[in-house]
């Protein structure tokens, strides 16, 4: 009995062994420097599958799993190898009744300096701040300028000092920013919070500020904008925390002549200051000097990328109703 019992523990990790995802997309190769980050047969994988406008991905470093978030849905998801898909928060971003616009949940997500979840939330239109086990606790940092609601904050980052940085673009409004009653301030702002709690306004005359990310050395903000005109732009931090004159580090020209165009939404950088940022045709991969490097076309419209698994070397894709994951070097 306890060799059958072997036998058929063997039987099933073989099973487990040879269960594969789906794959989707390819990557394209445009400078050899893509080489040691990225093997262009590497297959894209779609770990998870049936959502909205899947958006927002964290990984949860300590615990071992990614959150990430369906925005029309209004939840917060968690996904791990070992258990899969499941539901973590709902409400995420929305805590009123009835309908509020098509995209009332919570978008953009980081894992602070103190371990909790940090929410960009469209409904409830804040910046808010819960330990990740107790929503109960959930409090808000941010929800109003100068007396006026933000629009619908949409991405976020977090410097080591502890000072947030977020977009405000107003794609969760009812209107989606056309005019209306429920839209407040007439821009579209990217904001500081201190760690005094304190807000400021940093940039305000971008149309549609969407993803962010620093550098490694956080010398340099890099914001990108979701429609024409489209590029990423670098912002350099003083000694303050307060950004400078920005200018254009990439705006895709050679890909929009091969008539792949497209906005920029959430992004990322890696310890040797590449960026990797959802774009025209997919992921783009941007060195630190402004240049191309690759591209992870999935064949759909991506919103944001986190790097995370239990070795760190896996990017996650949130790709329209996937979400993706690619193995790196």
């Amino acid at each position: 009995m306890k060799k059958i019992l072997e036998i058929i523990g063997l039987m099933s990790l073989s099973v487990s062994a040879m269960a594969q995802y789906q794959t989707i997309g390819k990557i394209h190769r445009y400078d050899a420097g893509l080489d040691a980050l990225l093997d262009t047969t590497t297959k894209i994988e779609i770990v998870a599958q049936g959502f909205t406008w899947s958006e927002g991905p964290v990984w949860v470093k300590k615990e071992g799993y990614l959150l990430f978030t369906d925005v029309p849905e209004n939840t917060i998801h968690k996904w791990s190898e070992s258990k899969g898909l499941e539901v973590f928060l709902k409400p995420s971003g929305y805590t009123g009744t009835g309908v509020y616009s098509e995209e009332p949940g919570a978008n953009g997500l980081i894992i602070n300096t103190k371990g909790n979840l940090v929410s960009c939330e469209h409904g409830d239109r804040r910046i808010a701040e819960m330990p990740l086990h107790h929503p109960d606790q959930k409090k808000t940092l941010a929800h109003t300028y100068e007396g006026k609601q933000f629009n619908s904050p949409n991405d976020l980052v977090q410097k080591k000092s502890g000072d947030y940085y977020f977009t405000d673009p107003p794609y969760g409004l009812p209107g989606r920013g056309k005019p209306e009653p429920a839209k407040e301030l007439d821009f579209q702002g990217v904001y500081r919070i201190n760690t005094k709690g304190e807000l400021s306004l940093q940039i305000k005359d971008l149309g549609r500020p969407n993803g962010l990310a620093f550098n490694p050395d956080e010398s340099i903000l890099y914001v990108g904008t979701s429609e024409p005109p489209t590029y990423i732009n670098a912002y350099p931090v003083d000694k303050q925390g307060n950004l400078g004159e920005g200018r254009v580090f990439f705006d895709a020209a050679e890909l929009a002549k091969q008539g792949i165009r497209g906005g920029y939404d959430g992004m990322k950088v890696d310890a040797k200051g590449n960026v990797w940022t959802t774009g025209p045709g997919g992921v783009l991969i941007i060195n630190a000097e402004g240049k191309l490097l690759g591209r992870i076309a999935t064949g759909n419209r991506n919103s944001n990328v986190a790097f995370g698994g239990n070795d760190g070397k896996y990017l996650f894709i949130t790709s329209d109703m996937n979400l993706l994951r690619i193995k790196l070097k």
